[in-house]
C-alpha cells in the first residue's frame, strides 16, 4: 500500500495515535487541577512532549512535517470534541464527573482522596474564593475542567464565571 508509505500519512497516523494515547493516560493516571499546573504538572506536560515529539515526526524535521503534525492535531481534537459533545456517556467517561468536595462546612474526605487532592490545595482554592475557613464554605465542588467552585455566606456568596454573548443565549434557548 502506497498510501501508507507516504512520509505525511505515517506522520498523520502517528500523531492521531499519540493524541489518544495521551488521553487515555492522562485518564488512567488521574487528574485534578488541570486550569492551574503545579511545577510538577508542568515538567510533566513538557517532557511528555518532548518525549512524543519522534514518534510523531519521525525523522522528518522539516517545517512541512511539523506542521502536518500540528495539523493533524487541531483537526484530530476538533473532532474528537465534537464526538465527545454527541456523545455524553463518553464524554463523562473522559472527562469525568464533577466532584463534591465540602458540603455545608465539611469536607467529604473520599472525595478529596478521589481526586487526589490535599487539604492544603483545597485551602488554596476556597481562599482564592475568599473565604479563609472550610467551615464557611456551603460548598466546593470539583469541577470537570479541574477548577473548585466554591459558594458560601448560605449560598449567597458565589464566585460566578462570566459566560460569552453566544454561550448566554445558547443556555436561555434551552
Amino acid at each position: 500500500m502506497a498510501f501508507f508509505n507516504n512520509g505525511y500519512v505515517q506522520i498523520i497516523i502517528s500523531t492521531v495515535v499519540v493524541y489518544l494515547f495521551i488521553i487515555i493516560g492522562i485518564r488512567l493516571f488521574g487528574k485534578k487541577e488541570l486550569s492551574q499546573l503545579s511545577v510538577v504538572d508542568l515538567v510533566f506536560i513538557l517532557l511528555i512532549s518532548n518525549a512524543v515529539q519522534n514518534a510523531m515526526v519521525g525523522s522528518n524535521s522539516t517545517l512541512s512535517g511539523g506542521l502536518v503534525a500540528a495539523t493533524a492535531l487541531f483537526v484530530t481534537n476538533y473532532i474528537f470534541k465534537q464526538i465527545l459533545y454527541r456523545f455524553p456517556k463518553l464524554n463523562r467517561f473522559i472527562q469525568g464527573e464533577t466532584l463534591m468536595l465540602i458540603f455545608k462546612g465539611k469536607l467529604i474526605k473520599a472525595n478529596a482522596v478521589k481526586a487526589r487532592l490535599t487539604i492544603e490545595e483545597i485551602m488554596e482554592a476556597i481562599r482564592e474564593h475568599g473565604v479563609s475557613k472550610i467551615e464557611e464554605v456551603d460548598l466546593a465542588v470539583l469541577e470537570v475542567d479541574g477548577n473548585i467552585s466554591v459558594l458560601s455566606n448560605e449560598f449567597s456568596n458565589m464566585t460566578v464565571k462570566k459566560m460569552k454573548p453566544h454561550e448566554t443565549n445558547a443556555k436561555s434557548q434551552s
